[in-house]
């Protein structure tokens, strides 16, 4: 393709990643955000999201020259809103300043979608670019893709070198591969549990350049020979994370044979993400830090894809300099991060997340449900939320699960009922009602006598069905 040449004010086609072409302007950055070093590029703001990105110039073609082109191979509904944002800027426009701000809704990861049949375009790496709110930011973190991974693709991409301990320390297979944004620790990492959520931020750990050390208790999970045992993970790392799927299994890999305490000694860390209650976080902060280890809890709000992607929010709290050395691996798994304080703030916070996530849910089933019985399309309900103040990707996302009767796990059922469960709990422990998450609860029950608890947390529809 013959290099086109592109100034401030342009109006393009931004490619990011895997996701499809998106229409964008050329704007100036903000004065504080530097440019990244090596091929050029400029920085894009998009239309009818809330997000910018450095853009190389080979990723970035004309906006009316392939209009026709792009709005033939992506027929979203959301993509569709952003063109029409385009336009109505150019109206806008007309025989004024060119320099007007651009209409925003949703983020841009939601937005796009459609085949991406007809490009050849490569990913590409951005510098990190810090908001004005140290606890929130919109811009790209990376626009390198970051595919779903299960352990085993892992191992195929990545070469694995045995230690003496009999533990298996992954590196990325070029050792000087590290994501242009991030500057990965030199610190020796350790992961513990390789489920759902574990794996993708693995798989972006190793990505950004982080030595990993592993292991995880279903040996089917495995691809290769892991670490022994918890507690040789831990006394071979400097930082250890664990992700497990309840309190048990929480408690359980730190005081149970061969786990996580007996690893522990002065200086040592661990980073527990798991959701669990704040009981269960404080419980084990109190025998970490008392055989001298240092400890974060970090819970992360997401789900599969958003792992895989490294899209997580990850909630933290405990020590704070502990927090500050996992920098670069918050870097790597999230796209931002929140220092809470105290130890069980996190869980707390967590929880309270959840319960409104999966309430959420519930009611997403029920209103599809009532629209069934009573004759209404189901479709044509969630393309009246789409248009309407509730609309969001979790509502798409979850809608069209139940549309399609695809309930492939993305976040478990069980582990909602869960986090519902440990939320009302939350609520009984300082009196506080929480009558819609008590009713949410009981739904989700039902789905789980239905045996959907593998299933998606979408499958709570089943409950309102049988």
């Amino acid at each position: 393709m013959a290099t086109v040449s592109l100034r401030l004010g342009d109006l393009v086609w931004g490619k990011l990643g895997r996701y499809p072409p998106w229409p964008g302007k050329i704007v100036n950055p903000p004065k504080d955000l530097k440019k990244p070093r090596g091929k050029k590029c400029f920085f894009v703001k998009f239309f009818g999201t809330e997000d910018h990105a450095w853009i190389k110039v080979e990723q970035l073609k004309p906006y009316h020259a392939h209009k026709e082109e792009m709005i033939k191979i992506n027929k979203g509904k959301r993509f569709q809103q952003a063109v029409d944002a385009v336009e109505e800027f150019l109206r806008r426009a007309k025989g004024k300043d060119q320099d007007l701000t651009i209409p925003e809704s949703s983020t841009v990861k939601g937005m796009m979608a459609g085949s991406m049949a007809a490009f050849k375009w490569q990913p590409t790496v951005s510098e990190p670019v810090k908001d004005a709110d140290p606890h929130f930011h919109h811009f790209l973190l990376s626009q390198t893709e970051k595919p779903a991974v299960c352990y085993q693709a892992i191992t195929k991409k990545l070469k694995i070198c045995e230690e003496e301990t009999g533990s298996t320390s992954i590196q990325a297979a070029d050792s000087t591969a590290v994501n242009g944004s991030i500057t990965p620790t030199d610190k020796k990492i350790g992961f513990l549990g390789l489920g759902l959520m574990g794996s993708g931020i693995v798989s972006n750990l190793l990505k950004m350049g982080h030595t990993v050390t592993v292991w995880n208790r279903t040996a089917e999970k495995e691809g290769a020979r892991l670490g022994r045992t918890p507690a040789e993970v831990v006394s071979t790392c400097d930082i250890t994370f664990a992700c497990v799927s309840d309190p048990k299994a929480a408690k359980d890999l730190v005081l149970g044979p061969s786990g996580v305490l007996q690893g522990i000694r002065p200086g040592k860390c661990y980073v527990d993400m798991s959701t669990v209650d704040a009981d269960t976080v404080t419980e084990l902060a109190q025998v970490i830090v008392s055989r001298g280890g240092r400890f974060l809890e970090a819970p992360v709000s997401g789900n599969q894809q958003l792992s895989n992607d490294g899209m997580l929010v990850i909630l933290a709290a405990g020590d704070r300099g502990l927090y500050e050395d996992c920098s670069s691996c918050f870097q790597a798994m999230g796209k931002t991060s929140f220092f809470l304080g105290e130890v069980g703030n996190a869980a707390k916070m967590m929880l309270i997340v959840n319960m409104v996530q999966g309430s959420f849910m519930a009611t997403i089933a029920e209103g599809l449900t009532l629209a069934q019985v009573t004759g209404q399309s189901q479709q044509t309900l969630l393309d009246i939320l789409n248009q309407g103040q509730l609309a969001s990707i979790f509502l798409d996302q979850k809608c069209q699960n139940i549309l399609q009767g695809n309930f492939k796990p993305d976040f478990y059922l069980k582990y909602i009922q869960k986090d519902l469960r440990l939320a009302i709990a939350l609520g009984d422990a300082v009196n506080h009602p929480t009558p819609m998450a008590a009713a949410a609860n009981e739904v989700y029950k039902r789905a789980k006598a239905l045996d959907q608890s593998d299933n998606d947390m979408s499958a709570v529809y089943r409950a309102y069905i049988h």
